[in-house]
């Protein structure tokens, strides 16, 4: 977006869908309602991220087969699935079924990368192979061949009274061409334009060895790089998932609850984390407006065309209904962009 009058075109958002331990399905409902709420409003998409062994959503492609069918034209996305806790041939079957029921409407979006306290859980996820399993980029490899309908196999036909494919059943044409990678290197970026996928970058970047702690120029860098190494060069599609908060309707205590949160989590945005160097955005809080203004300052935000906002983590529902509702209404408008129809 290098310029005011080039209008937003597509604009998202992100929840974790937490719930009570006591009461999950109090949670999961919540998470429906508000995808229900966010296609009302004219968002263009929905996603979910993915929490395991913990209290918010662990299985988003079954909630989006239920918000499938409880929507009609809103895109469902995942951001993201971490592979190593999944077979890529399994979930293969999963996405397209989910595909087929929505409508062609699934965005899935997947990382690679060791599942967190591995250690503490391998022998619980993979007990026989946990030495063996392979994190990188092959396990990607691996789900785009089965989701673009290369053979898994190479036994088809009829056998008694059972009919068999070679490749994954059912098979959704579209559904490759909408997997999205999320990355947060260099190497990732060029990595998922080579591979034709889109590119989803958050509000978390790895600041590489010689890298500024600027935020916004590392995530440029990657922005570009994926766009270089794509077949369609600059038209390559990247969705921005920045945390933004509007507060044009908020009441004075939902003021003082994004404020208190935001800069609860402003330390960790002045200088890289950690061994791996981890670089976080700082949250967007304030009117739309104002958030506007600090969204055109933004480099990387200048590059791209999409964005799936991201929800904080620990707010109420009503609170989720204020900020989506001021995103829709008033900061989406002010970027340029309509809702959808």
């Amino acid at each position: 977006m290098p310029l005011r009058s080039e209008p937003l075109r597509k604009l998202g958002f992100l929840t974790i869908g937490l719930f009570d331990e006591a009461d999950p399905r109090r949670g999961h409902e919540s998470t429906l309602e508000i995808i229900e709420l966010g296609e009302r409003l004219g968002f263009d998409s929905a996603w979910l991220r993915h929490r395991h062994l913990q209290f918010g959503i662990s299985s988003p492609v079954a909630v989006l087969a239920a918000a499938s069918q409880r929507t009609s034209r809103i895109e469902l996305g995942t951001a993201v699935i971490p592979l190593g806790w999944e077979n890529p041939l399994r979930l293969a079957e999963d996405l397209a079924t989910v595909d087929i029921l929505s409508g062609g409407r699934l965005n899935p979006g997947l990382s690679v990368g060791p599942p967190r306290h591995y250690d503490q859980l391998k022998d619980a996820l993979y007990p026989d192979t946990a030495d063996a399993e392979d994190f990188g980029y092959g396990r990607v490899v691996r789900l785009l061949d089965h989701v673009r309908g290369k053979p898994a196999t190479d036994f088809s036909g009829v056998e008694g009274i059972e009919v068999y494919s070679d490749h994954v059943q059912p098979f959704s044409p579209g559904l490759g061409g909408r997997l999205w990678y999320g990355g947060a290197s260099l190497r990732s970026a060029q990595w998922a334009g080579e591979q034709g996928m889109n590119f989803l970058t958050s509000s978390v970047v790895r600041a590489e060895s010689g890298d500024t702690a600027d935020f916004a120029e590392i995530q440029l860098s990657l922005v570009r790089a994926f766009r270089a190494h794509h077949p369609e060069g600059g038209n390559a599609r990247v969705s921005q998932g920045l945390v933004v908060i509007p507060t044009d309707s908020a009441t004075p205590a939902q003021r003082a609850k994004y404020e208190a949160y935001a800069a609860q989590r402003t330390p960790r945005t002045r200088a890289p984390q950690g061994p791996a160097r981890m670089l976080f955005a700082p949250d967007l809080v304030g009117t739309s407006a104002e958030i506007a203004e600090r969204l055109y300052a933004h480099v990387a935000f200048r590059e791209i065309h999409e964005v799936a906002f991201a929800l904080p983590f620990t707010f109420d529902h009503e609170d989720y209904v204020q900020i989506l509702t001021d995103i829709a209404t008033k900061l989406g408008p002010a970027l340029g962009w309509r809702p959808a129809g």
